[in-house]
Parts: structure tokens; C-alpha cells; sequence
């Protein structure tokens, strides 16, 4: 089973230290956080870094659909615009993965064999992690079984924000420990946590525990990916490799639709955590829609007229 980083073996030991680590973090000032995130928002980025942005984004992005009424035909369909975005302009890069539940995650292996683009299931009795931990568990081997790269699990918000701290730790390594070869996203649901401290605290706590991914949101609640939310796991992240060596990435997911939000959120990556963070490895975006309005800006800047929507998939 994993362990945590021998630099905080002795925060993890009891429910009680954990308890002390976490709240014995530094205190977040709400009103600086998010004045940096607004100042950082208004880097103007024009021409070729423009078009750089753009499509590092459309790299970055997990392309997801997780629907009640998803049908191996519609994977089939977003694994295909995942490795062709643009059908037009074979120059237009791949998407990082495709997101699907773990029923679905069978159908999108089969579709995204040597294409390089990842598949990411979410787990853990998604969106909400209403379920016994057997019951997530089996969610998890399911999804690994199917040859899955990459598992998003959800926290249980309800005994975090009760104080359970080392039951959320336990249940993060224990997925862990299924996820085998695949890369773990633990999902906080920010909206749900309240406070700028809760959303620290998780960072770490995810961190810990083991997380290879920190990621803000299923996008299933009123509120998801803020810059302010984002920033402040980036410099979380940031602490957490200079005090481990350990590097984590980051994924805000939910609300991000437009090409200049999705730039936002890269020059908040180069700016809090830099350039090491500046790739899908380390960073992602959930998002579905982004992509589209992402195509039409690079369409734009190559031809010089704006398509529009009706010249891009609708998913």
C-alpha cells in the first residue's frame, strides 16, 4: 500500500495528528487570494502565445461525458474528436483523455487503442461517494479491469467536513492501492467544502495520502473550478514538491468554457507553480464545451474568419 512522504510520516500517524497537521496549516487570506487571481486574469496574451495557449489547452483537456443517458455510440464519438478535434487541420493536437464512467470505460479503451489519448473513469460511487467502501472499491477494480490509464475518485465530503480526517486518508490510500499502474485524481468538490481552509487542507490531505492528481470539482454542484479555488491548490502543489520533492498535478473541472477562462487558468499555473506544471501530465482541465469554443479561437487565428458553432462537433 502507498505510504506517505517521509516528510510527513509523523502528521499521518493518528486521526489526532493528522487533525493537528491539517488545521496547523497556515490560515488563508480569502480578500489576497482572490485579488492575485483577478490581477493574474488580466495578462493580456496576443499572437503566437495566444495560439501556443490555445493549443496547449486543447492538450490538456479530459474530454468528458458522464450522463445517465451516455451510449457506446456517443463515447465512440468523443474518443473519435479526442484524437482529431478539428477534422479539417490534422495540425490541431489531441486532447490528454477521454472521461467516462466505468460502465463506459471498456468501449473507450477499445476506441482510444494507439491513439495516445488516456482514458480517466471516475470511481467511488461518482458524484456524490455515497457508498460503503467495498462498494467503491469494486467501482475502482472494475474501471483498472477495463484497462483504464487513469481513475478520478471523490472524497467523502461528509466526513471530511466532519473532522474524519484520517477516514478520508484511509479511503484515499485504499483506492489508491487498486488503481494499480493508473494515475489517481482525487475530486474535493470544492463547492462543497465552504471555506478557502477546507479547500487547503484537502489539498494536502490529498496530497498525502497519495493523490497524483488533485482536482477541484465533478462538475455535478452549483459551484466549481474558481481561479481563486484553483490558485490555491496550485501553491499547494508548489509547497508540496519543495518540501517533498513530490510533484502532483492539478485538474479544475467545471464551469471553464471559454478559451480566454482556460487561458486564465494557464497563466495561474505559470505564474504560482511554473513552467514544470505546463504540460497534461501535470495539468488538465475537466471540461466538455471548452473544447468547441477552443477550436473556434484557432480557427480564427489561422484563417482570420470566426467558423462559429456550427463548425465544430456539438457533444
Amino acid at each position: 500500500m502507498p505510504t506517505t512522504a517521509p516528510a510527513f510520516s509523523d502528521a499521518t500517524a493518528s486521526d489526532s495528528a493528522l487533525r493537528r497537521f491539517l488545521h496547523g496549516l497556515p490560515g488563508v487570506d480569502a480578500v489576497g487570494l482572490e485579488a492575485r487571481a483577478a490581477s493574474l486574469g488580466t495578462r493580456s496574451i496576443k499572437t503566437t502565445a495566444k495560439a501556443y495557449a490555445i493549443d496547449l489547452a486543447i492538450s490538456m483537456i479530459d474530454l468528458t461525458t458522464l450522463e445517465g443517458a451516455d451510449t457506446p455510440g456517443k463515447v465512440r464519438a468523443l474518443a473519435a474528436k479526442a484524437v482529431h478535434p478539428d477534422p479539417t487541420d490534422r495540425t490541431t493536437p489531441r486532447t490528454a483523455a477521454v472521461c467516462v464512467y466505468p460502465d463506459m470505460a471498456a468501449t473507450a479503451v477499445a476506441a482510444l487503442a494507439g491513439s495516445g489519448v488516456k482514458v480517466a473513469s471516475v470511481a467511488t460511487a461518482f458524484p456524490a461517494g455515497r457508498a460503503a467502501l467495498d462498494v467503491k472499491l469494486a467501482d475502482v477494480r472494475d474501471a483498472v479491469a477495463a484497462g483504464v490509464d487513469e481513475i478520478d475518485m471523490v472524497i467523502d465530503r461528509g466526513a471530511f467536513l466532519s473532522g474524519r480526517y484520517l477516514k478520508v486518508y484511509e479511503e484515499i490510500l485504499a483506492v489508491k492501492a487498486e488503481c494499480g499502474s493508473a494515475r489517481l485524481k482525487v475530486i474535493f468538490e470544492t463547492g462543497e467544502l465552504s471555506t478557502y481552509d477546507n479547500i487547503r487542507r484537502a489539498s494536502w490531505l490529498g496530497m498525502l495520502a497519495g493523490a497524483d492528481f488533485i482536482k477541484t470539482s465533478t462538475g455535478k454542484v452549483g459551484t466549481n473550478a474558481t481561479p481563486a479555488n484553483t490558485l490555491l491548490m496550485l501553491e499547494a502543489v508548489r509547497d508540496f514538491r519543495a518540501q517533498t520533492g513530490v510533484q502532483i498535478g492539478v485538474k479544475p473541472a467545471g464551469g471553464i468554457r471559454t478559451s480566454k477562462d482556460a487561458i486564465k487558468f494557464l497563466v495561474l499555473v505559470n505564474e504560482t507553480a511554473g513552467e514544470d506544471w505546463l504540460d497534461n501530465h501535470w495539468f488538465r482541465f475537466g471540461a466538455s464545451s471548452l473544447l468547441n469554443d477552443l477550436l473556434m479561437q484557432r480557427q480564427k487565428l489561422s484563417t482570420g474568419r470566426y467558423s462559429g458553432p456550427d463548425y465544430v462537433t456539438v457533444d
